[in-house]
Order: C-alpha cells, then structure tokens, then sequence
C-alpha cells in the first residue's frame, strides 16, 4: 500500500508541544483506567490474600509498577482489606459506597510522577524518529513507524527503569533520601551500574515488541480509515478506533512476554523486599520455558480478556488525546502566524 501523499505529522508544533500533548493524553489514560486496575486487583486479593513482602502490579494505562504489600491484609492506604465482592461492577459499587469514589483512584499520584514523563519521552521520541527517518533521511515505507516505535519505547524504558528500582526500595524499606543514596552506592559497588537495570530485560522484551506492533498497525490503520472517510487528516474518533484496534492486536500477539514479564518482575520486587541476593536469576527464557512445561500455550496466554480490554481502551485514549492536542496546538500556531502577518 502507497504512503499518503500528506504533510509532515509533526508539523507545525514544537517538541514542547508535543510534550505537552502527550502528557495530557497520560493524565486522561490513567483517569480513566486506573479504577479498573484498583478494582482487579481488589478481586485478586480477595482470591488470594497478600502477606507481608508480597509484591503485586499495578497499572495505570501507562505502565506497570511493582507495589510492595508491607502490612499483610492493611496495605497502607493504597490497599485496604477487602470486603466481598461478587464481581467486577459489585466491586465498584462497593468501593465508592463504603470507602469514597476517590477510593477508585488510590494509588495513583505516586505512579503518575514516573508514568507522566516516561509517556512524555516515549510519544515525542517517537514522533521525531518517525519524522526524522522519513523526512529527514528520506526513507519510505510502512515499516518506518515499526523502526521508530521500538526504538522509542526502547529508550523510555532504559532512562525509567533505573527510577522503578529505586522506587521499589523506598516502598519496601522505608528509605530516607539520604539512606537511598547510601543504598545505591553500595548496590552499585557491589553489582555494578548494570544492577540499576535489574529486570530491565523482561521488560525490554515485551515492550519493544508491542511498541513496534502498536505503531506499525496504528499507522497502516489510521491511513486505510482516512482513506476510506477521504479525509487528509485524522480525527478523533478514526484516531481512537485505529489506536484501540492496534492495541487490541499488539497486546494479544505479546501477551506470553506480558506473562513472563509480571513473574519476573513480582520475583524480583520480593527478593529485594526480603533482602534476598538476586546476581543469579532466572532467565526469561527459561521463566517461559517452565510456564510452557506446566500449563502448556494457555499458560503463556493466562489473562488474556482482562489485558485486551484494559490495553485496548487505554491505546485509544492516549492516541486520540495525543493527536487532538497535536491537532489543537497546529491550528493554534497557524492562527498566531496569520495574526501577525
């Protein structure tokens, strides 16, 4: 399928803009889809009740992060015990009965202050890649959002993964800055800088992938629909139906790796929480290897619906804000260029 003969897709705003494009996209995703993480995690408690040092994940829309239960049964504000929920809607009407509609959104300034700039990083990255392979250096074809999606993603989660470590310790050990600081140092003396990476591999193996999955499909989507409605640019609600198509897609084909990637990573939350040595870990390979050994394919695809219908969603929101307010601020430098002129 030929490219569209349209102009630049960044044109016409700053990097600045663009910034700030995506991190009102990040602020509206995790609005709208942390409740349904609070919730599914509320339902897995009340199958299996967290312990002391246990380690669960919680999402946003955004991104995972490791939460450590340091309280048994009372996890802090964050997690509360539960009472019986029946289902996902009885569980809802609970929540906000008993403990407050804000109860929805607990836990969700903390993970905003790395999920807002990792998001930020992510979508500009990949917008000046894009551009910059196309336009720049003057390459063609449909496999340019693939190349520029991965490599974004890959570099968002390098300059994150550092802060989740860091972030997983003061949770789990109740360090002061100053201790953290010490506690760093002698993490780095004793296992190198590359122990600041810990568990940056599992993730670097799903998220790459999906990334390159999700822009590739989201463009080729995108471009089949502005075809088809003859329009040369796309608005909000083709913005939205192509980004929860991709999604949908990205996230079924690398579901086995989203698997493996929640073990490792609860894994490795509890050794640090336990102070337990973690040089020599288990590979992802051998971590997929054993899932397949036990449960066979529907091991490595366990959680297939609940991911589909939190990623898909929350791909068609991040991507249709983000456009709008790419859209909004060209329209607003146009209209400033006009005025002076």
């Amino acid at each position: 399928m030929g490219e569209r003969p349209v102009v630049t897709p960044s044109a016409g705003i700053t990097p600045v803009q663009q910034m700030l494009a995506s991190g009102t996209g990040a602020l509206l995703t995790s609005v709208f889809v942390t409740p349904l993480d609070v919730v599914k995690i509320r339902l897995q408690a009340q199958q299996t009740p967290f312990y002391q040092g246990k380690c669960f994940l919680y999402c946003n829309g955004l991104m995972d992060h490791i939460y450590v239960c340091q309280y048994g049964a009372s996890c802090t504000s964050w997690y509360k015990t539960p009472t019986h929920f029946s289902g996902t809607l009885d569980a809802f009407v609970k929540i906000t009965r008993n403990e407050g509609v804000r109860s929805l959104w607990s836990g969700l300034p903390p993970t905003l202050v790395m999920a807002v700039p990792a998001t930020v990083i992510y979508f500009t990255c990949y917008d000046q890649l894009r551009d910059l392979l196309r336009y720049g250096m003057g390459f063609q074809g449909n496999y340019i959002p693939l190349v520029a999606g991965g490599l974004a993603r890959l570099g968002a989660v390098s300059v994150i993964s550092p802060l989740e470590l860091v972030r997983t310790k003061m949770q789990s050990q109740k360090l002061t800055y100053s201790e953290l600081r010490v506690c760093i140092r002698s993490s780095v003396a004793q296992d190198g800088w590359l122990s600041l990476w810990r568990g940056w591999g599992p993730t670097v193996l799903r998220d790459v992938p999906f990334s390159a999955l999700y822009w590739f499909n989201y463009e080729l989507v995108k471009a089949q629909l502005c075809d088809q409605y003859d329009v040369s640019q796309a608005t909000f609600s083709i913005s939205f139906t192509a980004g929860a198509f991709s999604g949908a897609v990205a996230a079924i084909m690398t579901l086995p790796f989203d698997v493996v990637k929640t073990r490792r990573q609860i894994q490795l939350g509890e050794m640090e929480t336990l102070g337990v040595p973690v040089k020599n870990h288990t590979s992802t390979w051998h971590i997929m290897r054993g899932i397949w050994a036990e449960s066979g394919y529907r091991g490595l695809f366990a959680g297939f619906l609940p991911r589909v219908i939190k990623v898909a969603p929350a791909c068609a929101v991040m991507i249709s804000t983000y456009e709008f307010g790419k859209i909004f601020f060209q329209k607003m430098n146009l209209d400033r260029e006009q005025q002076a002129c």
